[in-house]
């Protein structure tokens, strides 16, 4: 630092130019270099440890002579020039201006966001935008003093870099794998890795199929501006000609996206088939958010032939919303289509409508606690004018249509006892009120109900530390109830799946809407314990049960509200238990079920899940028994396997199978090999739908794509990258 005050002075006073150019720019020139002298009036030399730092740009080399006639820089490598922190340029030797724009540069190699290299026996730069390079090689592979070629480089006579538009223009390029050329193009143009979104092609993949022949699939990115875009997908078989595509737009308060694609083949129900996947959301005012989303499809096995999604209802919903510390909002009309076979649109409840409200105030004074409002009003139409023609399984559903309006209000108050236990004590009242239209003989066509209710609650957590750290928590729970009125003589359109679970142990009602409630006393009690360890595992089990004063039944009689496999069709209910472990090296256990007295079980599931660097792995395991009432007339019983695994630093092996055990036969499977390193993405995946019915056929699926890694902003995983053997 003692040194490098005079020179500082002498080169910055030597050259006027310099601080009037900083001055210009509002910017400083500074010299740095182990010996710095003149050479008669003209000549500015500085030798060893060269560094020269301009308009963001940093230069390293052994030595720079400034020539005052000609204003240029004469430099001696190795040169090094860092421009921000993406662009690296090295040099041997070369001839720049005063503020390093324009000049020459002697093998040069200009690497870009440390994953793309381009070497060229000279480079001229222009205006400090463009870098032309001649005689160029251009690769994202690590290349090794051994000679041996990189696994794929493109070659060509000239490669310009547009600095400002972030672009690189190949003239007579010719991409090599292993140094032997596959492929020639007279003119070619890339994104550099610096740019996120760019007009071009994207990385294509071949395919074949049973179902849709052997074709190629060629994306195509469009930016139409800063803030959307349109990716057009051709994709071309033996079978058939498809065109897919996706528009997104983002605006200063909302984003839209849409998905779709237009097939002409000749194994479908009609020859031009397609489908409108979009979704959007924006910000209102008010905190209000706006939100669509759309499916729509013109044949109903075309989403399953094309591979574009797996559903088989389609439902399309417009909806307003505002969710706020103590109050919420909604309002929703929807539109459903069902895709299954046998199900008629006509017949089903295709289009529903939705408005909620919910808001808790905390009342002061001696009453305290929480006060909770909600109202809400449902209706539901269905196209068929008939009252019931016994064509579904549920003849009783065929053309009704339904509105219901819902009211209530609820006050909860909690105290804490000594020794920790903790009451809550709940009361309210709910109005529900019906109008069913084309009802005909299986309903009333207006109804009403008013519905008190009140419940106290009782926990007592206790908790332990073990002489570990680790903590143990036991938490006994029992609630007793009661719930007035009865349930009207009104269809069930809403909640017909009930599902018993940790999460409603303690509910009123545990139906999924207000069309159905429990009604008279009831209690419900249980045990939760949980572990938590500082080592990393963690661990938790539930158990419950919730026994009645009677058994709840429809209006007519004859059948109980709840199906036979709900877990709380009697009196008494099943046995719920849940349980999850999980341990610090990434392997997660869950599982739940339904148990009766016998301990037979009515609905179980269980997830394994095994999760580290190399590992991804994931069982699950379910089981249904056979329940009418819930369109199951077969007992379900499947398990589904997904996985990946690193076999080595390079190869990622993948594989998933859904096996159906009830009928003994696959549903579905595939297999997957991955090859990634820094420069090369290649992809083959083999998939197997083994399920058919009066529409649908089974098919095979193959897939192989390769992509060239380095012209993209994605974080590349280092992990992958190769080193070069000494």
């Amino acid at each position: 630092m003692t040194r490098l005050l005079p020179i500082l002075l002498l080169a910055l006073a030597w050259l006027p130019g310099l601080p009037a150019l900083a001055q210009q720019h509002q910017q400083t020139a500074i010299l740095i270099a182990d010996d710095v002298f003149l050479s008669g009036d003209d000549k500015l030399t500085a030798r060893g440890n060269v560094e020269a730092m301009y308009g963001g740009r940093r230069l390293k080399a052994q030595s720079v002579i400034y020539d005052k006639t000609t204003d240029k820089l004469e430099i001696t490598g190795p040169i090094t020039i860092y421009e921000g922190g993406d662009t690296l340029v090295l040099a041997d030797s070369g001839q720049l201006d005063r503020d390093m724009q324009n000049g020459l540069l002697r093998g040069a190699r200009l690497v870009m966001r440390q994953q793309l290299q381009l070497a060229a026996f000279e480079m001229v730069r222009v205006n400090g935008r463009y870098s032309q390079l001649y005689k160029a090689t251009v690769t994202s592979c690590r290349v090794c003093a051994n000679g041996k070629p990189p696994l794929w480089q493109i070659r060509a006579r000239r490669v310009v870099h547009d600095q400002q538009e972030r672009q690189l223009y190949f003239d007579d390029a010719q991409l090599r794998v292993l140094d032997t050329p596959i492929l020639y193009l007279p003119r070619l143009r890339l994104p550099d890795p610096t740019l996120e979104r760019a007009t071009g092609f994207l990385i294509p993949s071949l395919y074949n199929s049973t179902l849709l022949g052997t074709g190629v699939k060629v994306p195509y990115f469009i930016k139409i501006g800063d803030h959307k875009d349109l990716t057009l997908t051709p994709f071309w078989t033996t079978k058939s000609r498809t065109l897919e595509l996706r528009y997104r737009q983002a605006f200063r308060r909302g984003r839209i996206e849409f998905n779709g694609a237009v097939s002409d083949d000749d194994f479908g129900a009609r020859s031009r088939r397609a489908y409108l996947f979009g979704e959007g959301r924006f910000e209102l005012k008010r905190d209000f958010i706006l939100s669509f989303d759309i499916e729509a499809v013109n044949d109903d096995t075309y989403l399953i032939d094309y591979s574009f999604s797996d559903k088989d209802r389609l439902d399309s919903e417009l909806a307003v919303a505002r969710t706020r510390r103590d109050e919420y909002i909604r309002a929703a009309i929807t539109y459903f289509r069902s895709l299954r076979d046998g199900e008629s649109n006509s017949t089903l409840p295709t289009i529903a409508g939705n408005a909620e409200y919910e808001r808790r105030v905390f009342p002061r004074g001696s009453l305290g606690g929480e006060l909770r409002f909600n109202a809400g009003l449902k209706s539901q139409y269905r196209a068929s004018d008939l009252a019931m023609d016994g064509v579904d399984f549920d003849p009783f559903a065929d053309g009704r249509d339904v509105t219901r309006l819902t009211g209530g209000v609820h006050w909860r108050q909690s105290w804490t006892a000594p020794m920790g236990l903790r009451a809550t004590f709940q009361a309210g009242v709910d109005l529900d009120h019906f109008e069913i239209s084309q009802a005909g003989a299986t309903s009333r066509s207006q109804a009403t109900e008013v519905t008190p209710s009140t419940a106290l609650a009782f926990r007592l957590p206790l908790a332990r530390t073990t002489a570990a750290g680790a903590t143990d928590i036991l938490e006994p729970v029992v609630q007793l109830a009661w719930v007035g009125g009865s349930n009207p003589f009104v269809p069930s359109d809403e909640s017909t799946r009930v599902e018993f679970d940790e999460g409603n142990l303690l509910s009123l009602s545990r139906f999924p809407s207000e069309d159905r409630r429990e009604r008279g006393a009831s209690a419900a009690y249980g045990l939760t314990w949980t572990r938590l360890d500082p080592r990393g595992w963690e661990s938790s089990f539930a158990l419950g049960q919730v026994v009645r004063d009677e058994t709840i039944f429809e209006a007519d009689g004859l059948t109980t509200s709840f199906s036979n496999t709900s877990g709380l069709r009697s009196r008494t209910s099943d046995v719920l238990a849940a349980g999850q472990f999980q341990s610090p090296d990434g392997l997660v256990l869950t599982a739940r079920g339904l148990f009766d007295g016998a301990f037979n079980t009515t609905k179980a599931e269980a997830r394994a899940g095994w999760y580290n660097d190399r590992t991804s792995l994931g069982a699950t395991y379910i089981w249904l028994q056979a329940d009418l009432a819930e369109d199951r007339p077969g007992t379900i019983s499947e398990w589904a396997f997904d996985g990946s695994y690193r076999l080595s630093r390079y190869w990622t092996g993948s594989a998933q199978w859904r096996y159906d055990v009830a009928s003994d036969e696959s549903v579905r499977a595939g297999l997957g090999i991955k090859y990634t390193n820094e420069c090369v993405d290649i992809e083959l995946s083999a998939s197997r739908r083994f399920t058919s019915s009066t529409i649908l056929e089974p098919s095979t699926d193959i897939s192989f794509t390769v992509g060239l890694r380095g012209f993209s902003v994605r974080t590349q995983d280092k992990s992958y990258v190769r080193t070069c053997r000494k």
